[in-house]
């Protein structure tokens, strides 16, 4: 009876683990999620933990961009900026909760480096490469260590403000060039935000004297006539709270709660809220990938809806996340191997020339790619991948990991693991808008590379 429990409670776990979305990347620890609508396309940037932890500490070097044209499945664009682009500093940890904005042309990245206060870089794409632009720090105050947590924004009128801070709230007015700022209000630039029980909340603070609920993570951002500041609350461990203001500079207003503690949650939260394709989402992380490691975290996004008066309702953090996607997936453009909905065991690598790959393949892994598009059919299968082993198969499969079986691509020695090659196979004719499953099979460790894949 305990044996038959056992294989119950596998079966179970398995198809949860099929139907997740949350956290949305599984291939590594992201953190402090920071989304950016551009183009048509959601643009993810994240910080990113080490798989091991050093010194029991936060262990971040460097950070990580992820995109989705329909909120499910993912492309993995690697790292995008590390501490090694900061010549003036000899920092090797502390790469923290990033943010990017686009302004005329140029993608502007606002990083906090843990101890040396808020840096920024620019590049021509949302997806680098990325470089310093100053050789200094953006923001020069005597608080560096609590310069933390960036959150950037430009108004109707073109005024840009980056808020930050832990667990004071400043805000600078950015110039038109997004890599200096106004001296001229404050203290020689920058504010210092009023922090009130009105505004923030209230709480009883560690000395018995009265606080507010605001600890860090700021987001800010405006929709239709509101102003919103989205932040970590309290803690440890955190929950997420927001305010509002009739304008960029304030005054704000205590609105509540939008995600309260729960047990998935890491003691520390960062959320990141975006409009697109018609729908509001809320980014957060939470440590269920890491089974409550709280120094190894991972992003996750729930779908909601704002009430008619622009107010937040109160969010509950899931398993499935985003239940419907808001574009399909065409296969018969190339499709980089990298676009994830979910996986099991993987990893990914970035080569120069080739670009971020999949790798770290080894037999039963997986990943589903959601909402594909077959339209009126297809009838062939080909790949692009690389192996200095004995190879192995893809198999093509409909809705699970052991759903319809489409067809087998067979991956044989290429002559190197940077050696491509393109393989491809015949397919059963299929129809419509599936899920789609590649599944790995091979009997050695790691047996081969996948850069893309494509249906004809």
């Amino acid at each position: 009876m305990q044996l038959r429990n056992y294989f119950l409670l596998s079966a179970l776990s398995c198809v949860m683990a099929l139907n997740a979305q949350n956290p949305i990347v599984q291939t590594f620890f992201t953190a402090d999620p920071a989304p950016m609508v551009h183009d048509g396309t959601v643009y993810l940037y994240t910080s990113h933990d080490e798989d091991e932890t050093v010194d029991n500490f936060f262990t971040m070097y460097d950070w990580r961009c992820y995109s989705s044209k329909d909120m499910v499945n993912w492309t993995d664009h690697g790292v995008v900026a590390s501490l090694k682009n900061f010549t003036w500093m000899d920092k090797t940890n502390g790469a923290w909760a990033p943010q990017c904005i686009e302004r005329n042309g140029k993608f502007y990245l606002y990083v906090p480096i843990h101890g040396e206060g808020i840096a920024v870089l620019v590049s021509d794409s949302p997806t680098g490469p990325f470089s310093d632009p100053l050789g200094k720090r953006l923001i020069e105050s005597d608080h560096i260590w609590q310069d933390i947590d960036p959150t950037v924004a430009i108004d109707d009128d073109g005024q840009a403000l980056l808020y930050w801070g832990n667990p004071q709230l400043w805000y600078v007015k950015l110039n038109e060039d997004m890599i200096s700022y106004d001296r001229t209000v404050g203290q020689n630039g920058i504010v210092t935000v009023e922090m009130t029980a009105a505004a923030f909340g209230s709480k009883e603070g560690r000395d018995g004297k009265k606080g507010t609920t605001y600890t860090e993570g700021p987001w800010f951002y405006k929709r239709n006539d509101i102003y919103y500041m989205v932040y970590a609350a309290e803690g440890i461990p955190e929950y997420i709270s927001y305010s509002t203001a009739p304008s960029a500079e304030g005054p704000w207003t205590y609105r509540g709660i939008i995600m309260e503690r729960a047990p998935q949650l890491a003691f520390t939260n960062h959320a990141g809220i975006i409009d697109f394709s018609g729908n509001s989402y809320i980014f957060y992380h939470d440590q269920d990938l890491s089974e409550g490691e709280g120094f190894k975290r991972s992003v996750s996004v729930e779908q909601f809806s704002y009430n008619d008066d622009g107010s937040i309702p109160l969010i509950t953090p899931t398993k499935e996340g985003v239940k419907e996607s808001v574009a399909h997936l065409n296969p018969f453009r190339k499709v980089e191997a990298e676009t994830i909905a979910w996986s099991e065991g993987l990893k990914t690598m970035r080569d120069n020339k080739t670009g971020v790959y999949l790798s770290n393949i080894d037999n039963g892994e997986f990943i589903k790619v959601r909402s594909v598009d077959f339209g009126k059919g297809a009838r062939r299968f080909k790949a692009g991948v690389a192996s200095a082993s004995t190879g192995g198969k893809i198999e093509i499969r409909l809705g699970a990991v052991d759903g319809e079986l489409l067809g087998v691509c067979e991956v044989t020695n290429t002559g190197g693991w940077q050696n491509w090659v393109v393989q491809s196979c015949k397919v059963k004719k299929m129809k419509g808008v599936h899920d789609l499953f590649f599944v790995f099979r091979g009997t050695e460790d790691t047996l081969f590379n996948f850069d893309w894949w494509q249906f004809k």
